[in-house]
C-alpha cells in the first residue's frame, strides 16, 4: 500500500510566501507613478512660471504663477526660480521635491527649466 501525501493548503501558504514580494512590486510602482507625475508638474510649473513673466515682465508674478500652477498636493514642495533670463526672454527653473511612500527613503528633487521669448 502506497499513502498519498495530503497536499491541501499548500497553494495557501505558497502564496502567502509570495505576498510581500507582490506588496514591494506595487509600493515601487506607486512610487515610479508618483516620481513621473511630479516631473509632469515640475515641467507645468516652469512653463507657467516663464509664459506670466514674459508676458508681464514681472518676475514675481511669474514666481507666484509658477509655485500655483502645481497640484495642491505638491505646492508645499515647489520652487519656482526666476534667474538667468534676459531683456529678450524669461527663464524659469522649477524645483519639485518627490514624495516617498516608501519609509526611510528620500529621493532627489526634480528641476525642469522653460525658457520663454518676451513680447
Amino acid at each position: 500500500m502506497t499513502r498519498r501525501r495530503n497536499d491541501k493548503g499548500v497553494t495557501a501558504v505558497e502564496y502567502i510566501g509570495f505576498l510581500p514580494i507582490l506588496i514591494l512590486i506595487g509600493i515601487c510602482l506607486v512610487q515610479f507613478g508618483l516620481a513621473a507625475y511630479t516631473i509632469q508638474q515640475a515641467g507645468t510649473a516652469a512653463r507657467t512660471a516663464a509664459r506670466i513673466s514674459s508676458q508681464s515682465d514681472d518676475d514675481a508674478a511669474g514666481v507666484a504663477a509658477g509655485e500655483s500652477a502645481v497640484s495642491e498636493f505638491l505646492q508645499g514642495n515647489t520652487e519656482v526660480d526666476m534667474s538667468g533670463g534676459s531683456f529678450e526672454d524669461a527663464r524659469a527653473t522649477a524645483t519639485v521635491e518627490i514624495p516617498s511612500v516608501i519609509p526611510g527613503f528620500s529621493f532627489d528633487p526634480v528641476q525642469r527649466t522653460s525658457v520663454m521669448p518676451r513680447d
